[in-house]
């Protein structure tokens, strides 16, 4: 009795689950194919009917042409180096740090002022329908590419317009506006140099035009002076010419690199070996304090000045030089044309993006209805669903 007793008791009791997670993985899987697999012919014509409507939509947008212009970008000269060599310390100080920036040439073109000047010319602002500038700037950049060549520094320029002619006109364009920019700013290495040697040459000029009338006051001709204070003079304006230059190029070097580089550090041991010189002929032959009336005095200012106005002169010529050559140098390689064929919309793309989002959205609509009807008919679910109806129909 206590036997049959435990036996029925133990029969009673629930039987362990025995976890089975492959074969449940197994059945997920089947259950989640059973939906598409029943339903293959609108899932697979519902994707084609909705890539040959986005297709045949696609007609109704109208159509765009991209036109390119490729150029090279003006490089930085330092075709004067040789010329250079006879202008002492001022020998090397053309050097530049190489080609100019491709990327600085693309922001010019992308600058708002160039952009403008292309909203004004084309009426952009009734073409892209807008009625802010800043509305216009950003349409243009939209339809606007620039891409830098890696291997070859070319830079090319895609504009992409309703019209094909515009299209290669706005490209075109957005060069001549590069060359305009370029013209006016210190862009390159020659430009700034040309600038900084004409604020030079115009502080020299005028130290030489008071020197040059100071000396006219002084009562001074020329058989005043007998040939070895001539000398001496005009030795000694000639060195204080060479520090002079020497500490433009060592001023010209420090807005570049730092003082550990070293050029510059060499340039300021140039610098400290012309003061020493010209430091020591001035204690041996400085005429005394009350003397500085001198003619002979006025006559090395007036040296001094003119020998420096003359290099100072020769440098800014060849700096205008430079940046005249690198104006010219923005060569077109292949101009801008209007394009036979249009390059928008794709609708062949159109076509298969939508089809292919279709077919994902459908299939996934598909599983998505087949396990809320499973759910449904738990009644469990079913009891939860009814509640959650319930409460969203009082609301």
């Amino acid at each position: 009795m206590t036997d049959m007793h435990t036996g029925a008791g133990r029969a009673a009791e629930p039987p362990l689950a025995t976890p089975a997670p492959v074969a449940q993985r197994k059945a997920d899987f089947v259950d989640l194919l059973l939906p598409l697999t029943s339903n293959w012919r609108s899932l697979l014509g519902v994707p084609l009917a909705a890539g040959a409507f986005a297709a045949a939509a696609s007609f109704l947008v109208s159509p765009t042409y991209t036109s390119s212009v490729t150029f090279l970008p003006p490089q930085q000269q330092n075709t004067a180096a040789s010329a250079l060599s006879s202008l002492g310390a001022l020998a090397g100080i053309s050097t530049g740090s190489g080609k100019t920036s491709a990327d600085q040439m693309v922001s010019l073109m992308q600058s708002v002022d160039a952009t403008d000047h292309l909203i004004d010319k084309y009426h952009l602002l009734a073409v892209y329908d807008k009625r802010w500038r800043e509305q216009a700037r950003t349409e243009l950049d939209k339809h606007s590419a620039f891409r830098i060549g890696k291997k070859d520094g070319l830079i090319t320029v895609s504009v992409e317009d309703a019209d094909r002619a515009r299209a290669a006109a706005i490209a075109n364009d957005y060069v001549a506006e590069l060359r305009r920019m370029t013209s006016v700013l210190a862009v390159s290495e020659a430009q700034q140099r040309r600038m900084f040697f004409e604020a030079q040459l115009q502080q020299t000029k005028e130290r030489l035009v008071a020197a040059q009338l100071a000396l006219g006051e002084s009562g001074f001709d020329n058989s005043a002076l007998k040939s070895e204070p001539k000398a001496a003079a005009e030795t000694y304006a000639n060195l204080r010419a060479q520090l002079t230059t020497a500490q433009v190029k060592l001023q010209l070097l420090r807005s570049s690199r730092s003082e550990s580089n070293i050029d510059v550090m060499q340039q300021k041991a140039v610098v400290k070996e012309l003061q020493d010189k010209t430091d020591a002929l001035e204690a041996t032959s400085q005429p005394d304090a009350a003397n500085q009336s001198d003619y002979v005095g006025k006559y090395r200012e007036f040296k001094y000045q003119e020998t420096l106005f003359d290099q100072m002169a020769r440098q800014y010529e060849l700096a205008r030089i430079d940046e005249a050559k690198e104006g010219a140098l923005i060569q077109i390689v292949d101009a801008a044309k209007p394009p036979e064929r249009q390059s928008g919309p794709r609708r062949l793309r159109i076509a298969m993006e939508t089809s292919i989002l279709a077919f994902v959205l459908y299939a996934l609509g598909l599983v998505v209805r087949d396990r809320w009807n499973a759910a449904a008919t738990n009644p469990q679910v079913a009891q939860r669903l009814r509640v959650l109806r319930d409460s969203l129909g009082r609301r």
